[in-house]
């Protein structure tokens, strides 16, 4: 943005007034003394000048002093220099601008420092004034009447116009100084939320990752441990899974930390595709060889999922097999998913005790009221596992609910939308 060169001396002019204001006041009431000494020795052709010399001077200095206290009375400036400029004109002098040069300092000082109301109110009655005491003047009764209106009408309007102008400048220069300092501040609190929104996503994928995998090399070992001396096969089986699961988990933590390095690093990992529900059978293998049997089954026709939902939901059906792993008492898990319109609805559940006082989770519960509500108590009882669920579903626009079945077992279901609409858009999702 460019600044022409009245505007940046204006700019040091107003820097330097505000530095030093006693001397810049001093020097304009100097300059505006003259102005008024010469305004009074002027007269029109062929008329005397009025006899009362001392007394021009005495009302004309006081008109000038009053304006040292412009700055915190502008009120009492305008009123002190109004009168003495009525007065003297009233005492014969010819009115010329010179002579207005007090009043018009005065006025154009009382529009810049107060609001509309009190310039208006002052200014249209030193107007009423100075123009009463002009059309009564015998210094002016060879000019119309008309003449003697517009002129101390024009002169004293001017003064008010540019202080109008200067304030409407100066509030806006505040204005714009306000937004800058608050889209600094709202960029770096947006920097903060994004910093915070990228340690939540890496954390919940190291959990997704880790909890994952560590469960079922935790299942797997000691399955092997169980079986190795009455299935020395069946051993040897899990083992080489386990073998394939700790080293899943690596690939996976070293994608997933290779994200955090810079581009040019040479040591960074290569970029791996994010896994998808195209690895569920991977994942239903794995459990199958940590003893736990997983099914599937799909209701209606399968339609193509982004990359954000299709990850999301490998990623909450992976932590719920794993949570199944860990925690329930039971050997197998049914595994559901539902296409209707344009939702994938995803269903985990397995058998296992009846729980007391423990109702179904349904799909009418998948709302932001009972999830904000019911997230602190799951948060506490299992970690944060049923928590990064729900945070991953409603980060694409979904929702998810987890609890225990009255038949008995866990269930976690959760309603995907085919597309991120909530989070590319900033909407809510499609019902």
């Amino acid at each position: 943005m460019t600044t022409s060169p009245e505007r940046r001396y204006a700019d040091r002019i107003e820097e330097f007034s505000d530095r030093h204001p006693f001397a810049i006041d001093a020097v304009l009431v100097m300059a505006l003394m003259g102005c008024a000494t010469l305004g009074s020795m002027l007269t029109l052709p062929g008329a005397e000048p009025p006899d009362q010399d001392r007394t021009a001077t005495a009302l004309m200095g006081l008109s000038c002093l009053s304006l040292l206290k412009h700055r915190t009375h502008p009120r009492v400036a305008v009123v002190v220099s109004g009168l003495c400029a009525a007065t003297v004109v009233g005492l014969g002098y010819l009115l010329t601008p010179l002579l207005l040069a007090p009043v018009m300092a005065a006025l154009y000082w009382l529009a810049t420092l107060t609001d509309r109301r009190t310039t208006r109110a002052y200014g249209i009655t030193t107007l009423v004034g100075v123009i009463v005491a002009a059309a009564f003047s015998d210094s002016m009764e060879h000019i119309s009447l008309l003449l003697r209106t517009l002129g101390p009408l024009f002169w004293l309007l001017l003064p008010l116009a540019a202080g109008n102008m200067t304030r409407l400048r100066r509030a806006y220069l505040a204005a714009v100084q306000a937004r800058a300092e608050h889209a600094e501040r709202t960029r770096e609190e947006e920097a903060r939320l994004r910093v915070t929104e990228e340690r939540m996503r890496i954390a919940r994928e190291l959990h997704d990752v880790v909890a994952h995998h560590m469960a079922l090399a935790n299942a797997q070992a000691g399955t092997a441990a169980h079986l190795a001396l009455t299935s020395p096969e069946q051993t040897k089986a899990i083992l080489t899974d386990l073998t394939g699961t700790t080293s899943s988990a690596l690939r996976e933590l070293k994608a997933t930390l290779g994200l955090l390095r810079q581009n040019g690093d040479p040591d960074s990992a290569p970029l791996e595709p994010s896994p998808g529900l195209a690895r569920l059978p991977e994942l239903v293998s794995a459990c199958a060889s940590a003893g736990l049997k997983v099914t599937v089954t799909t209701d209606g026709e399968p339609q193509h999922l982004s990359p954000g939902v299709d990850l999301t939901a490998y990623r909450i059906v992976q932590e719920a097999l794993t949570n199944v792993t860990k925690h329930a008492s039971t050997q197998a898990a049914n595994v559901r998913f539902e296409y209707t319109g344009s939702r994938l609805t995803i269903t985990v559940s397995n058998d296992g005790p009846v729980a007391a006082g423990a109702t179904a989770p349904s799909l009418s519960s998948l709302s932001s009221a009972s999830s904000a509500s019911s997230e602190p108590d799951a948060a506490r009882s299992q970690g944060f596992g049923v928590m990064g669920m729900r945070e991953r579903a409603r980060s694409i626009g979904g929702d998810l609910c987890a609890g225990h079945r009255p038949e008995g077992g866990f269930e976690v279901t959760t309603a995907l939308p085919l597309q991120p609409y909530a989070a590319e858009a900033g909407g809510p999702a499609p019902a």
